[in-house]
């Protein structure tokens, strides 16, 4: 165990904790979940800046996923939080971690948290504190704020609260099919000799942590970092989902929940016509008031704090698309140009194919499915059990003008600037008409836009060359600031592991040059502390977003990703050149004593445009809940697996009350005399739908369960919760109702 394993363990036993010696566990570990779908109509989805992508339902509930790992109880410990959300936001940050130091003083700071997001395109936006990612959500959204800052928040409080001894397994393998480069252009600028060592212009592997109990031996968690986007749902999708890496989660949790339950499931075939029977004889509810645990109750993974927490997060993901057939014109089915991503010039027509084109939710679940059955295998495969020191070090910067020094002269970062292929988006993504990517010149009329909002400096536009600056958002400061300039590097270890907190997108060479750039400061200026074992990997899109970093070469091609490499030409370099100072100060056992200045908190500055929702209301004679559209059955009187009955009720906006850790549907079954809850709106194959009724302008929510082979035959029956106020004052009223019954053998 090794005399600070001794230490350790010493100090457990006078808590109170035992300690068993076989595990040879050596740290404190503890994992925790919480719920933080935000809500569900009417906001605008961060990632994919359309306009019209505002929410309108669940496909699946997004959760913040936290570990801590600590060298004993005194000894120093890290917290790592991973988001099914676009990304983390300097002001969650912030504000998280004044959360924290009222409640554990100095124990979880800025040095030694990480806040990361999955990048799902498909979560409510309006969380950021920088203008720019704010405009289509029409300014900040305090219901999306706070629920993520509460999830954080709690799940850090069950990690913390079931903190006890354990090991930690790490296991490393490669992801087939789950990426591609969406930008094979621009990787073909680095050098040929660079690009020869390696296999694939994607990185293809996969570091998972296995976390063991180490009383009982059995597994409390599991969190890996593999790059690929959060994009396999489009930009026309308006379902809440934590995309792909969100699937993945969901099905490893489900999958360990499975391997530690019994199955009861009854082998006697039924008889159908008995089924067919009881179903008929149970009409739609109508709808009920109901209290708010209703919904909580009919939750079917209650979270107690003590479920296994699976955990799928993001790395060098710049350039790595999920979309994996490749990018077609969607005019004449043929691929688009190579150079541009753009058909005939036009940037809209050029789309990238998931592998269940051109069901996006199919093309989700497979490249889910693919990290999740990868993941599964190093799981079980985990042999190597982490040892030695936690260590961090965290600095802020501003960007806006660092030095760097580069084959013997001195080089600058600029201050944030958007260029042309920005606007274009992305194979995954199209955006602006009349742009695309690698575009090195602006039309007179975006020119002229651009200087009615803001002309860029003479400084600006030689810094940023060869981008053209579309968007100077670093010289933009009205109502308050467009861009970040000062930003957070960290850098968390966990014995031979290395954890590097980036604030943005590292395209994959870009990443590849700072891991190398890391791991070899390490080694050389540890005296043995490091070696060829220590394992580097990117943590990408947390603590804050800076939208993305290209290599220099990648910069002068000015594709998407190098048009958003806000900070100019030589953005990687100062990444590199900073990030090797703390790796030679945790090298040499150093602490870092000029911390660099703090980000601004804007909260008091933030506006936001967003209304309502005002006092819903349904038809005469109706109630909420009841059934407008109830269940339509087919002509043989029941369902098989893989049908899809579908019910529709009279709803409110799902905005009055977000039903954290509820639910808003639920897939009920008979046993006996009771109804019991067999999916929710976290279940993939369970759809929660909310619009507003196109003649009556009143609400509507709508109910899909795409009936899975792994359904028991019985008696099933779709419920609906929600919330609603009668007036703007008066207190939120919950309602429930339930669609006739229906047979599925």
């Amino acid at each position: 165990m090794g005399e600070n394993g001794v230490i350790v363990a010493l100090g457990l036993l006078v808590c109170g904790w035992s300690w068993v010696e076989g595990t040879q566990g050596e740290y404190l570990i503890g994992v925790g979940s919480y719920d933080m779908s935000g809500p569900a109509a009417d906001v605008n989805m961060m990632g994919y800046a359309n306009l019209q992508q505002n929410t309108a339902g669940i496909h699946f509930r997004l959760r913040a996923r936290t570990f801590i790992v600590g060298e004993g109880l005194e000894g120093p410990r890290f917290v790592f939080v991973n988001l099914d959300a676009g990304m983390a936001s300097q002001l969650l940050t912030i504000k998280v971690l004044q959360r924290l130091n009222s409640r554990f003083g100095n124990l979880y700071t800025e040095e030694n948290v990480a806040i990361s997001g999955t990048h799902t395109h498909a979560g409510p936006g309006g969380y950021l504190q920088y203008l720019v990612y704010s405009v289509t959500s029409l300014g900040f959204v305090k219901q999306s704020f706070d629920v993520i800052a509460d999830a954080v928040e709690q799940s850090i409080i069950q990690a913390h609260n079931n903190l006890k001894p354990g090991s930690i397994l790490i296991n490393i393998g490669d992801v087939k099919d789950a990426g591609i480069n969406r930008s094979p252009s621009a990787y073909l600028l680095n050098p040929a000799k660079e690009r020869a060592r390696y296999p694939s212009n994607v990185d293809t592997q996969m570091t998972l942590l296995r976390f063991v109990d180490g009383e009982s031996g059995k597994s409390i968690g599991a969190f890996n970092w593999f790059a690929t986007h959060g994009t396999s749902m489009s930009n026309e999708n308006k379902l809440i989902s934590g995309d792909n890496k969100g699937v993945a989660a969901r099905l490893f949790e489900d999958w360990f929940a499975s391997q530690n339950t019994s199955s009861n499931t009854n082998s006697t075939i039924p008889d159908i016509g008995q089924l067919v029977k009881k179903a008929q004889s149970t009409k739609a509810t109508g709808g009920k008031d109901c209290n708010k645990q209703a919904n909580q109750e009919s939750k079917v993974r209650r979270n107690d704090g003590s479920l296994f927490v699976g955990a799928f997060c993001q790395s060098n993901v710049g350039d790595v698309s999920p979309n994996v057939l490749g990018a077609f014109c969607i005019d004449s089915g043929k691929p688009c140009d190579f150079n541009h991503s753009s058909c005939n010039g036009n940037d809209q027509l050029c789309a990238g194919w998931g592998p269940g084109y051109p069901n996006e939710i199919l093309s989700t679940k497979i490249i889910g499915e693919r990290q999740f059955k990868s993941a599964i295998e190093l799981f079980q495969s985990a042999l190597e059990e982490l040892s030695g020191k936690i260590e961090y070090l965290h600095v802020y910067l501003n960007f806006t003008n660092i030095k760097v020094e580069l084959d013997n002269k001195v080089v600058k970062t600029c201050p944030a600037a958007l260029g042309p292929g920005f606007a274009a988006g992305t194979t995954d993504g199209p955006g602006a008409f009349g742009f695309q990517q690698g575009d090195l010149k602006i039309n007179p009329f975006w020119k002229n836009l651009r200087d009615f909002l803001k002309e860029p400096s003479q400084y600006q536009v030689d810094c940023q060359n060869p981008k053209p600056v579309l968007l100077s958002t670093g010289e933009m400061f009205d109502p308050y600031p467009w861009a970040p300039a000062i930003l957070p590097i960290q850098i968390l270890r966990l014995g031979k592991l290395i954890i590097l907190s980036v604030p943005g997108e590292f395209t994959t060479m870009a990443g590849r040059r700072l891991r190398e750039a890391v791991k070899e400061t390490l080694i050389s200026s540890s005296n043995g502390k490091f070696n060829d074992k220590t394992h580097v990997v990117i943590a990408g899109l947390t603590n804050t977003y800076s939208q993305y970093i290209a290599t220099f070469e990648e910069y002068q091609h000015q594709r998407y990703e190098a048009a958003s490499t806000l900070y100019g030409p030589h953005t990687l370099s100062a990444y590199i050149q900073e990030f090797k100072k703390l790796a030679q100060a945790m090298a040499e056992g150093q602490n870092i004593t000029i911390k660099g200045p703090s980000p601004p908190d804007l909260s008091s500055v933030q506006r936001s445009l967003l209304l309502g929702p005002f006092e819903d209301s349904v038809p005469e004679g109706t109630k909420f809940g009841d059934i407008k559209e109830d269940i339509a059955f087919p002509e043989r009187g029941y369902f098989r697996k893989g049908d899809t009955p579908s019910a529709t009720f009279w709803s409110a906006n799902p905005r009055y009350d977000l039903l954290t850790e509820g639910t808003f549907a639920a897939v009920e079954r008979l046993q006996g005399e009771r109804w019991i809850a067999a999916y929710d709106d976290d279940d993939l194959t369970l759809f929660f739908k909310w619009k507003v009724d196109n003649s009556s302008l009143h609400g509507l929510a709508i109910l899909e369960w795409e009936i899975p082979d792994a359904a028991v035959s019985g008696v099933y029956r779709l419920r609906h919760f929600g919330a609603t106020r009668i007036t703007i004052t008066s207190p939120i009223n919950y309602f429930t109702g339930a669609s006739s019954a229906f047979a599925v053998l």
